[in-house]
């Protein structure tokens, strides 16, 4: 990465992070605001947020001097972008201003620069009717906080050419980040996922099952439990994808269009792939692997356990 050239635009919490774990990765990394000013003093927050996460051991103890040496405040975003191989904006999530902001930045940068979107929700092809040359635009979707989130969804628009995947994707890889390629939908997987779980959860408190307290304690010390580990589909596949299909009949009674039971699920169960148990399912693990799969899960659970033993509670209370 030693010889990447990067522009991050937009500085603030977002931007400043990605800057900050682009920087420990080793590019050479411009910072653009809608200010010289406000690029210098998020600057100054980033060296100093480094600072305390190095004695936090929460960043490499080379840090603060490989950010200091790797970052710079651009005075103009035309000017970060200028000699840019892959420029990341990561201005506020409201599509006139990114329309604006890629409007520039394409303009401003070299035709065959990289050009990728923080966005959280706007589809990419809908982002990309601001950009010149817009084969070269996709999205690339960090999580806060950018420097300890290991996720990044990477969202190619219809019209991206799939070439340049590989190049984001070891740039990504290069700050210790695990990537997946998300076709453009509106929200992605992250959102969709994120706001179909707290859509339930607000449900459940106006039902008056549960409170909002109680609903994150299940939600922490059960499933939740388990998603640091598996995905929904590895989780459905341990439990028994038959399972799944008579707890959906089941939550059907009260709630026949809300759980109505996914065709994707029942075709499968239809025919006889189970998950786990038969070597067939959603991920069609072995059936010979489910000994060593169920002693790693316990290893994972008991070891997840001992972690939030040894951090304590956070303090919400």
């Amino acid at each position: 990465m030693t010889e990447r050239n990067i522009a991050v635009v937009g500085s603030g919490y977002m931007g400043g992070g990605i800057a900050q774990v682009l920087a420990i990765s080793g590019a050479t990394v411009k910072l653009a605001d809608i200010s010289e000013e406000i690029a210098k003093g998020n600057l100054e927050r980033l060296i100093a947020e480094a600072r305390q996460f190095v004695a936090d051991g929460l960043f490499p103890s080379n840090a603060v001097e490989l950010i200091e040496k790797n970052v710079s405040a651009a005075a103009s975003i035309e000017e970060a972008v200028a000699d840019a191989d892959f420029i990341e904006e990561a201005v506020p999530e409201k599509i006139e201003i990114k329309h604006a902001t890629l409007a520039r930045i394409s303009a401003a940068a070299r035709p065959d620069a990289i050009i990728g979107s923080n966005t959280s929700t706007i589809l990419i092809g809908k982002l990309a009717e601001a950009v010149t040359n817009p084969e070269r635009f996709l999205g690339v979707h960090f999580s806060n906080p950018a420097p300890f989130i290991p996720g990044v969804e990477l969202i190619p628009h219809g019209g991206t050419n799939p070439d340049l995947i590989a190049t984001v994707e070891e740039i990504v890889a290069a700050t210790g980040k695990q990537t997946a390629r998300i076709k453009d939908a509106t929200g992605f997987v992250l959102n969709r996922l994120q706001y179909a779980l707290f859509h339930e959860a607000t449900q459940l408190v106006e039902e008056g099952v549960a409170s909002a307290d109680d609903i994150d304690t299940i939600v922490r010390t059960t499933f939740g439990f388990r998603l640091p580990f598996f995905g929904p589909f590895a989780i459905a596949d341990m439990a028994g994808l038959d399972v799944y299909a008579f707890c959906y009949a089941s939550l059907q009674t009260e709630f026949p269009e809300r759980f109505a039971t996914p065709k994707v699920l029942q075709d499968l169960v239809d025919a006889g792939k189970l998950g786990t148990k038969t070597g067939a399912g959603f991920l069609d693990v072995p059936a010979d692997r489910t000994a060593e799969l169920v002693a790693y899960r316990n290893k994972a659970y008991v070891a997840m356990a001992k972690l939030i033993d040894e951090l304590g509670p956070a303090p919400i209370h």
